[in-house]
């Protein structure tokens, strides 16, 4: 065996990995990469999978493992994740697709350190208020709305007024689904992690927030139909899906919310699924 080929078969086992664990933790979104083409699915593996390795620093696992000093750690975990690209060996196979990812995509440094920050936030529970709210958003999701869209669009060279409505788009789909997030976990957020990202959560501000979603939604599906046909499957795909969780959602109560995490069927997945499978590119 060549190092070369040495070198490939562990970048396979190590994108392989990102796959597993982006299985684990989301069928929507893991369903909805099978739509992808490969090399778009395994960008956004390896993107979902160093994003859920920082969600698991702030959101517990860390402090389960009785982690000493937890902000070191997603302090340091950042310096490796802005910098993976400079090496092209990890020993880690997650940070090793990674840095393939941020090499080909050249994803933004601000992008990534937008991330880290608001994840660092979530280790302060303080509440928040409607600019802080609105800044925690950005980071957390536009911005990987946005380091999706540099995936997209790898290899391609859309116009200036096309390339501005696709990152609107993504930055509209990255907020809707942070916000069906707040709602969905309502119950965990609340009462295991200590966070209070939506301040007096009643009927009408839950109506309000449904709304609101809902056009960020409608407005990151007109967007997906600009971008190549490579990623548009796959985009519209997840789109479906929030779609669908954000209907249930708002026909639930508050209190339902506050007591249980709202999902969509097996069953139905598969219907979304499959009617953007067979969508014409």
């Amino acid at each position: 065996m060549s190092h070369r080929s040495a070198l490939q078969h562990y970048h396979a086992a190590a994108s392989q990995s990102t796959g597993r664990i982006i299985s684990y933790y989301s069928t929507s979104f893991s369903w909805s990469t099978r739509l992808f083409t490969a090399p778009i699915r395994r960008d956004i593996q390896a993107l979902y999978a160093v994003v859920r390795i920082a969600d698991e620093i702030v959101d517990g696992a860390a402090a389960e493992a009785h982690t000493p000093d937890i902000r070191a750690l997603l302090d340091g975990y950042e310096e490796q994740v802005v910098h993976a690209a400079d090496a092209t060996f990890h020993t880690d196979p997650v940070l090793h697709a990674w840095a393939h990812t941020q090499r080909r995509c050249q994803i933004s440094e601000d992008h990534l350190r937008a991330f880290f920050a608001s994840m660092r936030r979530d280790l302060d529970p303080a509440p928040h208020d409607a600019a802080s709210l609105q800044s925690y958003i950005h980071g957390s999701a536009e911005v990987i709305g946005l380091i999706c869209l540099d995936i997209f669009l790898v290899g391609h060279n859309p116009s200036e007024e096309d390339k501005a409505t696709m990152a609107d788009g993504a930055q509209s789909l990255g907020s809707a689904f942070q916000k069906v997030n707040f709602l969905r976990d309502l119950a965990e957020d609340t009462y295991w992690l200590g966070r209070d990202y939506l301040r007096q959560l009643d009927a009408d501000t839950k109506r309000q927030w449904c709304a609101e979603i809902r056009t960020e939604l409608a407005r990151a599906r007109r967007a997906a139909l600009l971008l190549p046909p490579s990623a548009r499957r796959g985009v519209l795909a997840a789109t479906g899906l929030f779609a669908e969780l954000n209907e249930r959602i708002d026909s639930a109560s508050v209190d339902e919310l506050r007591s249980r995490r709202i999902r969509v069927p097996t069953p139905r997945k598969a219907q979304i699924l499959a009617a953007n499978l067979w969508r014409k590119a």
